[in-house]
């Protein structure tokens, strides 16, 4: 079932948003909607993204829970900065891997209205304002150009939710079709078996007509398994 994809500043709005989408979509479809996001993983912001591997180790473990829960029933809301453009193709792929459509929602907002909501938050809730921050300063704006970006939905703090317009970009929109890179490819081709039993049988055949001919000796034995061998390797490679 589909992906939401949000994304934003720290303290853009992302959360409310990402639990209006949950209650819309439970009410009018309802399939059940997971969020996950920081907070389902028990994330100490200030510690993780004041630690590159620690970040990054984060961003892993949400993937993995995102691609846990995406089955044919459910709705998956994935709530967090997500704002690393390489990230964002990396949920694209997994999407393209399970088949089904996903959307981008772009909570929209200023430094300085954000950096306002942070300091409102209560102490223990609040990002440090260096981490917070930095953070800004590498985020990486969607941009409805980019497939892995599309559909976007950029919402400002004042907008109405367009819900109608999301459910339509998810389940009114084929899934992206997979591609090598996204695909597990056989591990042989799909007649293998058919070719090894007609190889078998054809040395089998050969070493049945040289009995005719004159007693076998222990050399065209070995001789006939080791041309088996290199004629069913190739085969299968």
């Amino acid at each position: 079932m589909p992906l939401i994809v949000m994304c934003g500043y720290p303290c853009s709005g992302k959360s409310r948003r990402a639990e209006e989408l949950k209650v819309y979509f439970e009410e009018s479809t309802e399939r059940k909607v997971h969020i996950v996001g920081d907070g389902s993983l028990g994330v100490e912001k200030n510690t993780v993204y004041a630690d590159s591997q620690k970040e990054k180790n984060v961003r892993a473990s949400l993937k993995a829970e995102v691609e846990r829960k995406v089955n044919k029933d459910d709705i998956v809301i994935l709530d967090s900065l997500n704002y690393i453009k390489g990230y964002r193709y990396e949920l694209f792929c997994l999407i393209k891997h399970a088949q089904t459509p996903h959307c981008l929602v772009y909570s929209l907002t200023s430094h300085e209205e954000s950096s306002l909501w942070n300091t409102n938050r209560d102490a223990a809730d609040q990002y440090n304002q260096d981490i917070f921050d930095a953070l800004v300063q590498r985020f990486e704006a969607p941009d409805s150009r980019n497939r892995w970006d599309s559909p976007l939905f950029t919402i400002l703090k004042d907008d109405t939710l367009p819900v109608e317009a999301i459910s339509d970009a998810l389940f009114k929109r084929k899934a992206p079709p997979p591609n090598q890179s996204t695909q597990s490819q056989p591990l042989s081709s799909a007649n293998f078996l058919y070719e090894l039993d007609k190889i078998t049988q054809d040395v089998l055949m050969g070493v049945s007509r040289q009995e005719k001919v004159n007693q076998p000796t222990a050399a065209d034995v070995l001789g006939a398994g080791a041309l088996s061998s290199a004629v069913v390797h190739q085969s299968a490679c």
